[in-house]
């Protein structure tokens, strides 16, 4: 039997060594606690508010749209129309709840969770048949250039949407209200679009104006 040589065992066996020094290494590396792992998954979303309160004082109209299963099969379903009076100012509102989650649970109230990384969100909108005289234009859901008045920012100056201002067209109308909201950890700029990112909600509602 042919013997092999002892540097060819010295060889393998410093091979070894190294492998296992890389492989606790690597272990170490992903289990140090004080490493952050980057969040970039969608937020669950089971129930979304739109309060239009019109600017003057008076009644707020609200809408609502809902969807049970979360991130399950079941579609988002919208509760009725969004019925707004003609030559009229509003601050809309958006309140976001996770009602999967306990009401005491900080997953419930996902409002609170955008606001407070509102660096990571931005909310986009679309609507159709010049509902609005104030934005004018079709809304920045297919270019960001496009007016919205946003009421609210993040701490580096950009708008998040919770908050925003519509004033209606002074003829009676009828169009589509659409509502985007994406989540852009490490991508929201002054550029950034509806396409950069994941959505974390996507919703559309009738809007009359009477």
């Amino acid at each position: 039997m042919k013997n092999t040589p002892a540097y060819k065992f010295k060889s393998l066996f410093k091979m070894i060594v190294k492998l296992a020094w890389l492989v606790s290494v690597t272990v170490l590396i992903s289990c140090d606690p004080e490493i952050p792992e980057k969040e970039d998954v969608p937020e669950l979303i089971t129930k979304v508010t739109l309060t239009f309160a019109p600017s003057g004082g008076g009644t707020a109209v609200v809408a609502t749209a809902t969807d049970p299963d979360g991130m399950g099969i079941r579609p988002i379903e919208i509760d009725g129309d969004i019925g707004l009076d003609a030559n009229t100012s509003y601050i809309l509102s958006v309140e976001l709840i996770n009602e999967l989650a306990d009401v005491s649970d900080p997953l419930y109230n996902v409002t609170d969770e955008v606001e407070e990384e509102g660096d990571e969100h931005l909310f986009f909108f679309g609507w159709t048949n010049n509902v609005f005289s104030d934005p004018s234009g079709n809304g920045n859901l297919d270019f960001r250039s496009d007016e919205v008045n946003y009421e609210d920012e993040d701490v580096n100056g950009l708008p998040i949407g919770l908050a925003t201002e519509w004033t209606t067209t002074d003829v009676a109308s009828n169009g589509t209200f659409q509502m985007v909201l994406k989540h852009q950890p490490d991508l929201k700029s002054e550029a950034s679009s509806s396409a950069t990112g994941e959505t974390d909600l996507d919703i559309q509602f009738t809007l009359n104006v009477q």
